[in-house]
């Protein structure tokens, strides 16, 4: 059974809706009865988007609503929040979902990390603190999904900006669910989406076939409504390549890193690399 969250006739806010797994789960929302708010940059794809959710929507087109936003700007965000309740009402789901990938490196252009970082996490801080006080106080349940990633549990080399801002996603969704559950009478609970390798424009990099690897978008809100369902705080999506031991030992390994003293990253270390595989081949 879906989330009390996920009733006919709530609110949903999705950001970053206008493709990949913030369209798949605008969908997924409309087709539950609830009404459906998509917030991206303006533009065609964004109209686009809302027409397809408008035809799985209850209402058609009554119950969903393309609102720009640019979530790097508080102000918009104060804005859409604004906008929200004056055409829905009280909020229930906010999906923070909103990313970018250009692409950064550690002495690469400063724009690249700042943009990387104002959307990808500081777009769901903000988002969070806007939307989450008057979800609290119409006191009915309430979920705000934030969409972070492996990159920021492992921590990669390679684009260290991402790393950076979906780490951050990580520390400050778990610190908003610790402070939801311990405000009386708060019915709103958090959750860390951690997709897998899921084929959007974010990830395609001028592919025009998903790879065989990659889950959909729709694959991914299916995994990520079924944990929902179970209350899963950390929601850690496998993929058709990587199922959840070989996440389960990476990210074990990675914390290991502070643990046994080894060198920073050392998964990628020379002198480490093949203590890391048998690591991973250990049953």
């Amino acid at each position: 059974m879906p989330h009390a969250a996920l009733s006919k006739n709530h609110v949903a806010v999705v950001t970053g809706a206008a493709s990949g797994i913030g369209l798949a789960a605008a969908k997924r929302f409309a087709d539950l009865g609830l009404k459906v708010v998509l917030a991206d940059l303006p533009g065609e794809r964004l109209q686009a988007a809302a027409a397809e959710v408008a035809k799985v929507a209850a209402g058609g087109a009554n119950d969903v609503a393309a609102i720009a936003t640019d979530v790097s700007q508080p102000d918009e965000l104060v804005a859409l929040a604004r906008s929200v309740r004056e055409r829905f009402g009280h909020v229930h789901v906010l999906m923070n979902n909103a990313g970018i990938q250009p692409g950064s490196s550690m002495f690469g252009p400063l724009e690249n990390w700042e943009a990387v970082i104002t959307v990808n996490l500081w777009g769901v801080i903000n988002g969070s603190r806007i939307f989450a006080p008057a979800m609290i106080a119409h006191g009915e349940p309430g979920l705000i999904i934030n969409t972070g990633s492996k990159q920021g549990i492992t921590t990669p080399p390679g684009d260290p900006a991402y790393n950076v801002a979906k780490a951050g996603v990580k520390v400050f969704t778990e610190a908003l669910q610790h402070e939801l559950r311990n405000t009386e009478g708060c019915k709103v609970a958090a959750h860390l989406l951690i997709p897998g390798f899921v084929y959007t424009s974010l990830t395609a990099h001028g592919r025009t076939e998903k790879p065989a690897g990659a889950w959909t978008p729709e694959q991914t809100v299916d995994f990520m409504m079924d944990s929902l369902e179970r209350g899963d705080f950390y929601i850690l999506c496998p993929d058709n390549e990587v199922v959840r031991s070989t996440d389960e030992k990476r990210i074990l390994w990675a914390a290991g890193d502070i643990v046994e003293n080894r060198p920073a990253l050392s998964r990628w270390h020379p002198d480490h690399g093949d203590a890391f595989k048998a690591f991973l081949d250990r049953d």
